[in-house]
């Protein structure tokens, strides 16, 4: 590669935060994640022509994990670009991109136990259903290691990094070490104020892997998550400011761990507060945020912690 590849946000509304995707300026385009099903054409296509640039000429569709928010789009955006581009995500959150119950049983086995909603199951698969543009087949499934070619000498090396879902890769534009990682780096969230993992484990690692060893020059995040003032994060960090979210990120995971480890270790108790039977760890991190507004990354993340609890007993 002998020149900057120009990378591009594309930002979609949704709900109390944006949707983050991004346009690689490649000879074979790409776009990283889709947003949800308006997004291609309500986000995407007039940004597109701001830059002379056509949806139809993208040829590569990468996802970064299998959340509704990250691939909802991804069936329209393929039929945009006259089913040419390749559709590319990880084995492990494949079945999120050809099912749209398979969103619908991730909440049935994760938050439900927690949340006291009876219209959840209705409501999660009106959600489904609208916010997924379709349910299809990857055109190329990925673990991570792969180098994908461009054209004209850019290539994009994937890496997997799990722990936000077990799927979730990064993409990194090879020379450049511009760094795409979805929703794998949370600082202290998004609109819900709480960091979102399901493998808090792999999540750690992942965070570590990305500071040491692949040390982002620039860094682009799902979300505009917040730093530790609460303030969002611009988009596209710089490699100083990718650090210092990284870093954070970790700092922040330990903290929630300790907190988390003591109250499974004291017992859980079912209490009337929201925050139940979690509550102590709220108390100790000092979230009061509404944990019960989707997609409830409290419940996530804390799940995750008391399957690690228990599986180490």
């Amino acid at each position: 590669m002998t020149h900057e590849v120009k990378v591009h946000p594309l930002v979609s509304p949704w709900g109390r935060f944006g949707l983050y995707s991004f346009f690689i300026d490649a000879p074979e385009p790409a776009i990283v994640d889709t947003g949800i099903a308006s997004s291609p054409v309500e986000g995407m296509i007039p940004e597109l022509e701001k830059l002379g640039r056509r949806i139809e000429d993208v040829r590569w569709i990468l996802l970064t994990h299998g959340h509704i928010d990250h691939l909802g789009g991804a069936q329209a955006l393929w039929e945009l670009t006259g089913r040419k581009a390749q559709v590319v995500i990880h084995e492990g959150d494949a079945p999120l991109l050809r099912s749209r119950r398979a969103h619908v049983d991730n909440y049935v086995q994760v938050r439900q136990q927690y949340l006291d909603n009876p219209n959840a199951l209705e409501e999660q698969t009106q959600a489904a259903n609208k916010v997924i543009s379709g349910e299809m087949e990857p055109t190329l499934l990925v673990q991570g290691g792969e180098k994908l070619d461009l054209g004209g000498g850019v290539t994009v090396s994937v890496h997997h990094i799990p722990g936000h879902t077990a799927g979730s890769v990064a993409y990194v534009i090879d020379g450049q070490n511009d760094v795409f990682v979805g929703d794998a780096v949370q600082a202290h969230g998004a609109a819900n104020g709480f960091p979102g993992y399901e493998d808090p484990a792999a999540y750690r690692k992942s965070l570590e892997y990305l500071r040491d060893e692949v040390g982002p020059n620039r860094l682009f995040l799902g979300h505009p998550y917040r730093d530790a003032n609460g303030e969002p994060y611009e988009i596209g960090l710089d490699a100083e400011r990718a650090r210092e979210a990284l870093q954070y990120s970790i700092d922040l995971e330990s903290r929630i761990a300790a907190a988390a480890r003591q109250c499974l270790k004291d017992g859980l108790q079912v209490t009337d507060s929201a925050y139940s039977p979690f509550e102590p760890v709220a108390e100790v991190i000092g979230y009061t945020g509404n944990p019960a507004l989707e997609p409830s990354p409290f419940f996530t993340t804390l799940h995750g912690y008391r399957q690690e609890f228990e599986a180490a007993r």
